[in-house]
């Protein structure tokens, strides 16, 4: 296991064992930095000081990614969530693992709630990850929240290019657990994993409020506790309901029916209607239901029960995964997944930029201190400063958008 937070040789191992190929072999790489080409030579040390350099946002790190965007889109991104307690880590631990049995080469993100003084991760989860110590091919990185509320920062993202363009063939983003904000992962990961303890109603309940809707897998971990059968059938609830129809009793056994949340009558699964018509027009209008606006089917998040800690269940959940993949490339869905991510990355990136020019034409101006001194006396009002600041950079976009035309 390699990595860690610090520039250092213990972190990032031994330049002579490095055996990965990169990811653009055979490619020009003259007119690259040197640390990405080393980088894309397959050197660990040149991966762990890029990740460095994107966490800390050094001088310089914006090329750096730019260099390495050519070379990425290979891995495949796996995004592990859930609640604190769920046994996240411990989970990531066993999937690499398997990988390695596998011939996979992995990387591991696993986000850390911030340190409200140093800004740095506070967990260290790499403790909860032993089983690949020692492996060049399972690089591992403790990388911090930086106070945001979707779980991730802008530098993770960065980081997966990272690991991507030196040829990883799963990169796995553990996110830091913080309940419903736990969303942004969708934005980063090609399949996202929730991971959800046994006989947590509080948890299942927190899943209505926004992860029900970014999962592609559940994991009910820790399956060998009592409640686990019952935290799936509430899944099973949750995601039917979500789908406008609820299966009551099929999951113990009993006769299965589909109640129909809109209000009407329910109606027994199998018991038919008052006529074949009436038959084959249920089933036609249920298969226009079960088709999206591009023609694809929806994917049907299944529910996987895993003893992680054992290493049950570990086989399961990769071949549902494969399974996601799969229907991932066969729908094109893929492609629109990547489309929509680089288009809110760029939205970040322009939000993050015109922050920051506000924030200097705001110095520029002698700060804000008179301006709110002036909204207290009631002298002026907080829009029309916010306008007053923002004039002579409307002006400015304005007269070279008149240019263009």
């Amino acid at each position: 296991m390699t990595g860690g937070d610090e520039e250092s040789p213990d972190d990032t191992g031994s330049d002579a064992d490095d055996t990965a190929v990169a990811a653009s072999a055979g490619g020009d790489t003259d007119d690259l930095d040197p640390l990405i080409a080393d980088l894309l030579d397959g050197k660990h040390r040149a991966l762990a000081r890029t990740i460095t350099k994107i966490e800390n946002r050094s001088p310089g790190y914006r090329d750096l990614v730019s260099q390495l965007h050519t070379h990425t889109g290979d891995a495949d991104v796996i995004g592990i969530t859930g609640s604190p307690g769920a046994g996240k880590s411990t989970l990531v631990d066993k999937l690499a693992a398997t990988y390695r049995e596998e011939g996979l080469t992995v990387g591991v993100i696993a986000i850390d709630p911030a340190s409200p003084f140093t800004g740095g991760a506070v967990l260290g989860d790499r403790i909860r990850m032993a089983s690949n110590v020692g492996d060049m091919d399972v690089f591992f990185r403790s990388m911090s929240a930086r106070g945001t509320l979707g779980g991730l920062s802008t530098a993770t993202t960065d980081a997966v290019k990272a690991l991507d363009a030196f040829g990883k063939d799963k990169v796995i983003v553990e996110t830091v657990g913080a309940g419903q904000n736990e969303v942004d992962i969708v934005r980063t990961a090609d399949t996202v994993v929730v991971l959800v303890p046994p006989g947590s109603g509080d948890d299942v309940q927190m899943l209505k409020a926004g992860i029900l809707e970014i999962a592609d897998l559940f994991v009910v971990n820790k399956a060998d506790l009592d409640g686990a059968d019952r935290t799936v059938s509430e899944l099973r609830e949750m995601l039917q309901l979500r789908d406008g129809e609820v299966e009551v009793g099929g999951h113990h056994g009993f006769e299965e029916a589909t109640v129909d949340v809109s209000g009407e009558a329910g109606r027994e699964r199998g018991g038919g209607g008052d006529a074949a018509g009436d038959d084959d027009a249920a089933d036609d209008a249920d298969a226009a239901d079960d088709v999206d606006a591009e023609g694809v089917e929806p994917w049907d998040p299944p529910i996987v029960e895993t003893v992680a800690n054992r290493g049950e269940g570990i086989d399961d959940l990769i071949a549902a995964m494969d399974d996601h993949r799969a229907y991932l490339v066969d729908s094109g869905r893929l492609e629109s997944k990547a489309r929509t991510r680089y288009a809110e990355e760029i939205r970040t990136l322009l939000r993050e930029d015109a922050r920051e020019l506000l924030a200097e034409e705001i110095d520029a101006r002698g700060g804000l201190d008179e301006r709110v001194d002036a909204v207290l006396r009631r002298e002026t009002d907080p829009y029309t400063v916010a306008e007053e600041v923002l004039e002579p950079l409307a002006d400015c976009v304005a007269e070279r958008r008149e240019s263009r035309e």
